[in-house]
C-alpha cells in the first residue's frame, strides 16, 4: 500500500517521525490530533481538539525526554517512572501504582509497558479512515499486548481495541489500566467531572492531613471530609488549594467518564469496557505534593479506567480484585477517547463515543 503522508485533509497518519530522539506517530482528522511515543510505552502525550486549539493532556515539568540508557542516578525503590514521566497518557500493566514483588519479579511503579518500545504497522490509510496496529512484549512477565488505533473522518473519537495474551505456561495475576492525566490551560477551577460510578473509595495511603480518611467510602459524588465538611469531588480546585487525593470510583452503572471545562465548553471523555476495566482511579494532584517528584509543581488530575484497586498488585490480591489469566489465555477489550465542545454537563458516553449532555 502506498501511504500518502503528504495528505492535508481528512484522516492522516504518520509513523515515520522522531521527537527528541524517540520514534513518534501522529494520527489525526478534521477534529483531533493525537501524538504517540512509539519508543516509550505508546504514551499519548498530546490529544488536541483542533476547533478550539485545546490539548487536554497534562505535560509535566520534565517534558518528553529520551529515557533508554539515559539515567545517571540510581533508580528509586519505586522504579524510574517518575524520573521520565512527561505527563500525558500511559498504559499500565501488569502492576498498578507503587512498587511490589510478585513471584520473584520486582515490579516498579506502573509496571512495564509504559517504558518499553512498541512496534507499529499502518493497516489503513485513507481520507475516510486511518488505522494503526501497535504491539509489544513485556520483559519480566510473559505478556503480549496488542492494540489497534482507529480514527474516522469527521469523528472526535479515537477508537482503541486491545488484546492481551499470557504467553507463559503459568497462570498469572495482574492489573491493567490506562493513565490519562489532564492539565492546564484546559484544567482549571471551571472543570467538572462526570462518570457512571455510584461509589467512591479512598486509597488506604492518603496523607494524615488529607481531605478524607483512609479507606473511607461514600456515595458519588460527595462525602464528608475529616473536618466535617461535605465535599463534592466532581469539582476541581485552584492550584492554591494544594490538594492531593487518590480515590477509586466503583460500582459502575456504565463505563464512562468526562471532564468538562464549563467556561470554555470543551471537554474530554472516555467510554470503556467494564468487563475488564471495572473501576476508575481518580487522582488529583493540585500542587499538593511538597516533595519529590512534584515539589509542589503538578497541577493535574487523572481519570483512569482500571481492572483493579487499590494501587498495588499484591494489595489487590489480598482483596481478590486482581485480574487472573490462565496460561495461553487472551483477553480482548476496548476504549473510546473523545473530544467534544458546546456542553456544560455530560450525562453519558455511548460505546461508540457519542457524548450526551447539555
Amino acid at each position: 500500500m502506498a501511504y500518502s503522508h503528504e495528505r492535508n485533509y481528512g484522516c492522516r497518519v504518520n509513523d515515520e517521525l522522531t521527537y527528541r530522539g524517540l520514534r513518534m506517530m501522529i494520527i489525526e482528522n478534521e477534529l483531533i490530533r493525537v501524538s504517540i511515543l512509539l519508543d516509550k510505552g505508546s504514551d499519548i502525550f498530546e490529544f488536541v481538539h483542533k476547533p478550539t486549539d485545546t490539548d487536554f493532556m497534562w505535560r509535566s515539568p520534565l517534558g518528553v525526554r529520551p529515557h533508554l540508557n539515559n539515567h545517571n542516578m540510581r533508580a528509586g525503590s519505586d522504579g524510574e517512572f517518575s524520573d521520565f514521566y512527561e505527563g500525558g497518557w500511559q498504559e499500565i500493566l501488569p502492576n498498578g501504582g507503587r512498587a511490589c514483588e510478585y513471584r520473584g519479579v520486582e515490579m516498579g511503579q506502573h509496571g512495564e509497558v509504559w517504558g518499553i518500545p512498541w512496534q507499529c504497522q499502518i493497516v489503513e490509510d485513507s481520507p475516510e479512515m486511518v488505522q494503526a496496529k501497535l504491539w509489544t512484549r513485556t520483559y519480566r512477565t510473559p505478556f503480549l499486548l496488542e492494540k489497534t488505533l482507529t480514527l474516522r473522518s469527521g469523528c472526535g473519537a479515537l477508537e482503541i481495541d486491545e488484546t492481551l495474551t499470557n504467553e507463559g505456561d503459568q497462570d498469572i495475576d495482574l492489573m491493567w489500566g490506562h493513565h490519562p492525566a489532564f492539565g492546564a490551560p484546559f484544567l482549571s477551577e471551571h472543570c467538572v467531572v462526570s462518570c457512571g460510578a455510584q461509589k467512591v473509595v479512598v486509597d488506604p495511603n492518603v496523607p494524615p492531613d488529607g481531605r478524607f480518611k483512609p479507606l473511607q467510602e461514600f456515595a458519588w459524588p460527595a462525602g464528608e471530609s475529616q473536618d466535617g465538611a461535605m465535599i463534592d469531588v466532581r469539582h476541581i480546585d485552584r492550584p492554591e488549594s494544594k490538594l492531593e487525593d487518590m480515590l477509586y470510583l466503583t460500582d459502575l452503572t456504565d463505563g464512562w467518564y468526562a471532564v468538562t471545562n464549563t467556561e470554555k465548553q470543551v471537554g474530554f471523555g472516555m467510554a470503556f469496557d467494564t468487563e475488564v476495566f471495572k473501576h476508575i482511579w481518580y487522582w488529583l494532584s493540585l500542587c499538593g505534593i511538597p516533595e519529590s517528584a512534584s515539589w509542589g509543581r503538578w497541577y493535574a488530575i487523572a481519570l483512569e479506567p482500571f481492572s483493579s484497586y487499590p494501587a498495588i498488585l499484591t494489595e489487590c490480591m489480598k482483596e481478590n480484585r486482581q485480574l487472573q489469566m490462565q496460561a495461553g489465555e487472551s483477553i480482548s477489550t476496548w476504549l473510546r477517547a473523545v473530544a467534544y465542545e458546546g456542553l456544560r454537563e455530560v450525562t453519558g458516553i455511548s460505546d461508540d463515543g457519542e457524548v450526551r449532555g447539555s
